[in-house]
């Protein structure tokens, strides 16, 4: 009896000071006791209960003493024993934690669930319920078998008998035998439907403290077309994680454990009701071998086979997938902008009254898809019941939620509630990916509901969508004067593989301008000058379009990489703006976020600007030259300054920037709050420019004709730099050059007034035009906001912003 005392298991003491411990078990042998050990057994109408309480011992050697308390059940019997106090001197293992050492060694209690006899000096090779000390019991035990010992450990000089004491019983077996026990297992039964249609499933030893080192096994087998539902309505187990490590029940869609899992489960549950899909369900309940001394009871609940249950036809039938374990859940994937049906249990006949079934209609959402859920109504009848409180649907209802409420579970806040015969709505579509929705079939019968679902591409880019669910999205100014419009999904990435259509139409007296925030879209080729146009931008790009009024469209630039497009403003007289997103097959990126807005339309040169012809050269500033330019005014989008500049035929035109200063930067920034665009011809793509020009730089541009156009647009998110200054010349390329004046370097032939005028109209790096002048006129003082008009042919303007 002694060896019983100093079993390892449960002491933080002896499994950490294993030497030390065994010397002891050596030296300090408890002194035999059995005048205090104490037997409770059941016999035929003999007492089925009574209490006990520590021995009155008198120790004045302080010398170990021990005392086994035997509780022995009769057959088809189990004991129960509960503890009313308890107050051990001692620090209980948890001690150990904080560094309380030794724990549980001058006074404590073993316990011990599994005796299969009433020889207790083998207690040693029974299985160990736990040492406990200090002011907190043991919690409820109940044998595993017939028998359960306390062996009770002492040094103390006195113990008396409110040192602990508790009650015991000896309760009726039979609710443990779930069915048809398996051979030389305490705990694994069959349970078959035709024996045994409902009834109650319980751990071994519930509600007590569940055993260590356990496996049960529970095995449901019914008759065909019956189901087996199970719900657990209490239901503890230790706690190791998420996915149980440690203690389990392991609950199998089938016969046996090769069969499809429905869930694993531990911790605490709640309303935990689980269904089989077809006859059979096998439920497998683990304890593993550990020194942690855990204290949880185990689990209760009821069994029912049944062919009431809702057939799961109507799920299989229209290509839904059923959640395993629930009654008539199911679960519906896109297989990308696939189209199906649902309909209620039992359709096209009457569905089953007091059912709940939920239908989890999920699109493809990754890197490369996102769609959306269109639901389309063609049968409904749910009997409306009689009107309560805020709610109209008080018997049977179909409620919808479209926003993915269920990932929060937070089924009480729906979209649609509806019942009755006109509450359907024509169609819903889901705000994300996900559609669900929840049929409760209430007291009435009904035919029920049969609906189509559609997964739809979901770009979410604002804006009105084209019918026919393309990526294509339509501004109008009669709708909305301004807003927003981005990439789709932005600020996630855009999609590989898509086209995508931006419409912006404003009215005869309108115009539309877009001013981007955020810009980057792929691209394999970086050069220094901005990535824009089609020799650079050939993977994924954004193009912009002025739409007109006879089906015509002039490109205005295509754009790449992180190089932004400049503000742009629809041509006087224009339709509008169109917008193009092209991606390929290859990476992507965040793509783009813009603004719209329609304005009353501006004169031909907008905010500023003017019409220059019958000259031979001119200046052109930017506004407040040479102070900064500025934003437009507040709530206007932007300030356009448009020059034309017509020279005669067979000449072009020769553009020479003295300085440029502008906010952006091509090739890292692009140029989204201010640009200056020139078209070299009617008919051309302008070329933008942003950024600042160093002194030793040279920037000139000539014309493809005898038309030049320039266009400068501030945003109203600009916020000003110096501009630009530039010299414009009426320059041809003929080498005779007669009547004229033929620059040496540049080539160029140039008008002969232009000769000694003290501007460089040869180009930036030819000032031919300006050696060997005799007495070159200081012609400056013109150039700073007055237009002269010399002799003869001698004749240059200066165009004042």
């Amino acid at each position: 009896m002694a060896s019983a005392l100093w079993h390892a298991s449960g002491s933080s003491f002896a499994a950490s000071h294993a030497p030390v411990f065994l010397l002891l078990l050596l030296l300090l042998q408890p002194r035999a006791t059995t005048e205090c050990d104490q037997r409770f057994i059941s016999i035929p109408d003999g007492p089925q209960n009574g209490t006990f309480h520590a021995p009155n011992l008198i120790n004045p050697e302080g010398e170990s003493r021990q005392c086994v308390y035997t509780f022995l059940a009769g057959p088809h019997q189990r004991v129960e024993l509960v503890f009313s106090t308890f107050g051990l001197r001692g620090s209980p293992p948890d001690g150990a934690a904080v560094g309380e050492l030794p724990a549980c060694v001058h006074e404590y209690m073993d316990v011990y669930t599994e005796i299969r006899t009433d020889n207790t000096s083998k207690l040693i090779e029974t299985p160990f319920g736990g040492r406990y000390c200090g002011p907190i019991p043991p919690r409820k035990r109940v044998s595993l078998y017939q028998g359960i010992a306390l062996s009770f450990y002492t040094d103390k000089n006195v113990t008396l008998p409110t040192l602990f004491d508790g009650r015991y019983a000896f309760i009726n077996a039979s609710e443990y035998e779930i069915g048809t026990p398996a051979p030389s297992l305490p705990c694994s039964f069959t349970v078959n439907a035709d024996v045994k249609r409902t009834g109650n499933i319980l751990s071994p030893t519930y509600p007590g403290t569940y055993p260590k080192d356990l496996v049960c096994s529970y095995q449901f087998i019914g008759q065909p077309r019956q189901r087996v539902r199970l719900e657990f309505r209490d239901f503890d187990l230790f706690f190791g994680g998420p996915h149980c490590p440690f203690d389990y029940v392991k609950v199998y869609d089938g016969i046996n454990n090769t069969s499809a899992v429905i869930g694993t489960y531990c911790g605490q549950q709640r309303n935990l009701v689980l269904y089989s899909s077809e006859s059979s369900l096998f439920v497998l309940f683990v304890t593993l071998q550990r020194t942690a001394n855990t204290q949880n009871r185990g689990f209760r609940g009821i069994f029912e086979f049944s062919e009431s249950f809702v057939k799961l036809d109507f799920i299989t039938n229209y290509g839904g997938e059923h959640i395993r374990g629930t009654e008539c859940d199911q679960k519906i994937l896109s297989k990308k902008e696939s189209v199906g049906n649902v309909v209620s249990p039992n359709f096209p006949y009457p569905y089953i009254p007091k059912v709940v079934c939920r239908y989890f209609i999920y699109g493809m959402q990754d890197s490369q898809h996102l769609e959306r859920v269109r639901l389309e109504f063609s049968v409904f009848v749910i009997p409306k019941g009689e009107a309560k409180g805020e709610s109209s649907c008080t018997d049977g209802y179909l409620k919808l939620y479209l926003k993915g409420q269920e990932a929060s579970d937070s089924y009480d806040k729906f979209d649609y509630e509806l019942c009755g015969k006109d509450s359907n709505p024509e169609h819903v579509v889901s705000d994300g990916p996900r559609l669900v929705m929840v049929f409760s079939s209430g007291e009435q019968q009904g035919r029920g509901f049969k609906a189509k679902y559609t997964f739809e591409t979901e770009y979410r880019i604002p804006g009105t969508a084209a019918p026919d669910g393309s990526c294509t999205f339509t501004y109008r100014s009669v709708s909305r004067k301004r807003g927003e419009f981005n990439s789709p999904r932005y600020p996630s990435n855009y999609p590989s593989d898509t086209n995508c259509t931006y419409l912006f139409l404003a009215t005869p007296n309108e115009q539309v301008t877009l001013v981007f925030d955020h810009f980057k879209v792929r691209t394999k080729n970086y050069n220094v000058s901005g990535h824009y146009g089609a020799e650079y931008c050939q993977d994924d790009w954004v193009e912009i379009y002025n739409m007109y009024r006879d089906d015509t469209e002039k490109l205005i630039g295509r754009y790449c990489g992180m190089t932004a497009p400049g503000p742009v403003e629809s041509t006087l007289g224009a339709l509008g703006v169109k917008v193009i997103l092209h991606t390929d097959s290859d990476l992507v990126y965040s793509g783009f976020k813009a603004r719209y807005t329609f304005e009353n339309a501006k004169s031909i040169f907008g905010d500023c600007g003017s019409n220059i012809s019958s000259l031979h050269y001119g200046l052109i500033t930017s506004p407040n030259f040479p102070n900064k330019y500025e934003a437009p005014p507040k709530n206007v989008a932007s300030k356009t300054c448009n020059w034309f500049i017509n020279v005669r035929p067979n000449h072009q035109i020769l553009l020479n920037f003295e300085l440029f200063s502008v906010e952006g930067e091509q090739s890292a920034r692009g140029c989204p709050a201010a640009v200056l665009r020139m078209w070299m011809s009617p008919h051309s793509t302008p070329l933008e420019l942003c950024g600042v020009k160093e002194p030793e730089e040279k920037w000139s541009h000539l014309s493809d004709d005898h038309n030049m156009r320039l266009s400068f647009l501030s945003a109203d998110k600009a916020v000003g730099q110096q501009g630009f200054q530039a010299v414009w010349t009426e320059v041809t390329q003929d080498s005779e050059c007669k009547g004229g004046f033929l620059c040496e370097r540049s080539g160029y032939c140039i008008d002969a007034s232009l000769k000694c005028n003290n501007i460089n109209n040869c180009g930036p790096e030819d000032n031919s035009d300006e050696e060997h002048c005799a007495a070159p006129a200081d012609l400056a003082p013109a150039l700073a906001g007055h237009t002269a008009v010399l002799p003869l042919s001698l004749c240059f303007v200066f165009v004042t912003i």
